[in-house]
């Protein structure tokens, strides 16, 4: 099979599909591969490195679309990039369809085969997919944090840890998923005082048992929530539903009541957010504010750390990668359930039901399209 890697072009996006090492993998179970030159230039691969590695370098991204059968990606596929797939072609990459009509329509209008990172599934019930690029967006919102709380950056002016004396900040997290813990886990670090807040009593256990008195662990509620959001000086929203729309558990009426300067982070923005006020940002301006509060929402946070997130992410994504390679798509979906479940678009039908419920659209099940 020939697989195709186009350059990265969302704004503020270095992150690259396939690693040196992950395109030698692919070259040994004998297939072609090819890159567009300078993809990897984000993460410090050079086209020689793809090369050794036995890849092919296109010219331009327009080669790529044009020849590839399988194309891997990391971001959604950008308006100029949709109009350029084919039937014929599978699409493997994060796609995050629920909030964005504009996508879900063109790929539908593609007729390609498109699988979504973020849905793929595994026999542990989690989403290994999503899980190594969570782990980065979780470390990095308390990193954003401590630099939007900062007096230039808008906020109040008060450092996580502080000092003997003087107060720590308060940091609230919601969802205790795989954000919300390596959050928890980096705010720890800083000597911020941390409160979890999740729906799952279970959840809250694992976390107490990891952190001990470290952090307080709160069962959430409309109560609970409205509590520690209003007296937080961070709020990292961290809730997931798979393949949904993020719910909007932060309304305005909080953001208003919370003190001037605090700062929210929005790690669900991807998935629309869960903050009311929240809309999607770039590297170039992460944050803006809103009364009077400091609200980062960029909507590929692992980004900015394109060389840990590549390699992290090509982790978890080379198995499936060589499986539909190998196997072609349509087979490899029907011996895996666990990829079956990231189909979200083939033949012009959603086959994603939380994608066709948030757009009312018609839900076709990915084994009744796949007969």
């Amino acid at each position: 099979m020939l697989i195709g890697i186009p350059k990265e072009i969302k704004m503020g996006e270095f992150r690259v599909g396939m690693t040196p090492a992950s395109v030698r993998e692919a070259v040994g179970h004998g297939h072609n591969v090819l890159i567009e030159t300078h993809a990897g230039v984000g993460i410090g691969a050079r086209d020689q490195d793809y090369v050794n590695a036995g890849a092919d370098i296109a010219p331009n991204a327009a080669t790529v679309w044009d020849k590839a059968e399988l194309i891997v990606k990391v971001k959604e596929p950008q308006a100029v990039e949709r109009a350029q797939l084919s039937p014929n072609q599978t699409l493997f990459t994060y796609l995050h369809l629920a909030p964005d009509v504009d996508q879900t329509n063109d790929l539908i209008n593609s007729g390609a085969t498109c699988i979504a990172y973020e849905t793929v599934s595994s026999n542990h019930g989690d989403l290994p997919l999503l899980h190594p690029m969570s782990e980065v967006a979780g470390r990095m919102s308390i990193q954003v944090a401590a630099h939007a709380l900062e007096r230039e950056s808008g906020g109040r002016g008060v450092l996580l840890g502080g000092v003997p004396g003087v107060a720590p900040a308060k940091v609230t997290v919601i969802g205790g998923g795989t954000v919300g813990a390596n959050a928890t886990l980096m705010a720890i670090g800083t000597g911020a005082e941390v409160v979890v807040l999740d729906k799952s009593n279970e959840t809250l256990r694992t976390l107490n048992a990891r952190f001990g008195a470290r952090i307080k662990t709160i069962y959430s509620n409309a109560e609970t929530l409205e509590e520690h959001v209003l007296n937080a000086d961070v709020v990292v929203g961290g809730v997931l539903i798979p393949g949904a729309a993020a719910p909007k558990l932060v309304t305005e009426d909080m953001i208003k009541a919370m003190r001037p300067g605090s700062v929210v982070v929005d790690v669900a923005i991807d998935q629309g957010g869960c903050f009311e006020t929240s809309h999607g940002t770039t590297h170039a301006e992460p944050t803006y504010i809103v009364h009077d509060v400091v609200h980062y929402a960029v909507t590929n946070m692992p980004g900015a750390v394109p060389h840990t997130s590549t390699y992290a992410l090509n982790n978890a994504t080379l198995p499936f990668i060589l499986n539909i390679a190998d196997k072609g798509a349509m087979q490899a979906m029907k011996d895996d359930p666990h990829l079956r479940n990231g189909l979200n678009v083939m033949d012009g039908k959603i086959t994603c039901e939380a994608v066709a419920k948030a757009q009312n659209l018609t839900y076709i099940r990915p084994e009744d399209i796949m007969k």
